[in-house]
């Protein structure tokens, strides 16, 4: 196992296995994450629960953002193929634990939000039961009728709902919206099936996926780290971005690393194509679809 050195900070890398069957997992080879200033996680999407995992570092580790993606293909048998320093490793994830190398999250879902907010008032594990004090379904309707033809063509495409993760704030913006699909819908009690646990009191509004509105959040996203850089380039970068995206989103090819070199000035910039993406939204970090996400590390780290 070896170490590389920053100026003044350590990347030590590791190799994550997993135990047990659900939910009685055991994680072994995670590295402690106090002190850390952040994590790089790449795992194999059939032997390691990469949600569950992220979960778990939440509770433990709330302010470490963690980044990275799922691994999107095999070797010729059919195994995983994980690099962690010299070894080759066919199952679990690898990573790197930063210490004393600042990092800048960068998320972009490729969702622009639409329609008005909406607060949940009744819910239960991943099923919204009302919203607005009205049967949940009955004002996804009311809702949809209220948009643009557009919008309204959109949504027909795939209907996307965005909760507010960290709430509390006067205004939402695009960031701030987790985004999940939105699965199923029972007409008798009006309730709606959604891709992630829900409770009473957050915030959801509408969103729609297409190329546009990914170019715009993508741009909007980096532009935002060059501001809190105060406008100086980043060192580099390291992108994990989504193999549904591409020429499949976009009609052209190398859309995401062109649109990242534009916005950060040129800074060098290198990564994998993931069949799933890790980063954070409202300061916890989550797996997501059809998603960029971005490591920016300033000067001087």
């Amino acid at each position: 196992m070896w170490a590389a050195s920053f100026e003044d900070g350590v990347a030590t890398p590791f190799h994550a296995s997993v135990m047990g069957d659900e939910p009685e997992y055991v994680v072994t080879g995670l590295p402690a994450l106090d002190g850390s200033s952040g994590v790089l996680l790449l795992s194999d999407p059939y032997s390691f629960p990469t949600d569950i995992v992220l979960d778990a570092l939440a509770q433990d580790a709330p302010t470490v953002p963690v980044l990275g993606g799922i691994a999107s293909a095999r070797t010729a048998a059919g195994d995983a193929a994980l690099f962690c320093g010299e070894d080759v490793c066919d199952s679990g994830a690898v990573g790197v634990r930063l210490s004393g190398v600042e990092m800048l999250p960068c998320v972009s879902q490729g969702a622009a939000p639409i329609g008005r907010e909406m607060t949940i008032t009744a819910a239960e594990g991943n099923v919204i039961h009302e919203l607005a004090g009205r049967p949940a379904l009955e004002m996804l309707q009311v809702i949809i009728a209220e948009l643009s033809p557009r919008e309204q063509g959109l949504v027909a495409g795939g209907l996307l709902i965005g909760m507010v993760i960290d709430g509390g704030k006067p205004e939402y913006e695009q960031g701030d919206f987790l985004v999940r699909g939105v699965l199923g819908a029972d007409s008798q009690s009006g309730s709606l099936v959604v891709g992630a646990p829900v409770e009473a009191g957050q915030v959801v509004r509408l969103h729609a996926r297409d190329a546009r509105s990914a170019d715009e959040d993508l741009h909007q996203a980096l532009k935002l780290r060059v501001q809190a850089l105060a406008g100086e380039q980043p060192a580099g970068a390291l992108v994990f971005t989504c193999n549904g995206r591409g020429s499949a989103m976009f009609g052209i090819p190398d859309h995401d690393v062109e649109a990242i070199g534009h916005e950060l000035g040129g800074a060098p910039a290198a990564g994998f194509f993931a069949a799933g993406e890790i980063g954070p939204v409202g300061g916890r970090s989550f797996l997501h679809g059809f998603t960029a996400t971005l490591a920016v590390f300033p000067r001087g780290s």
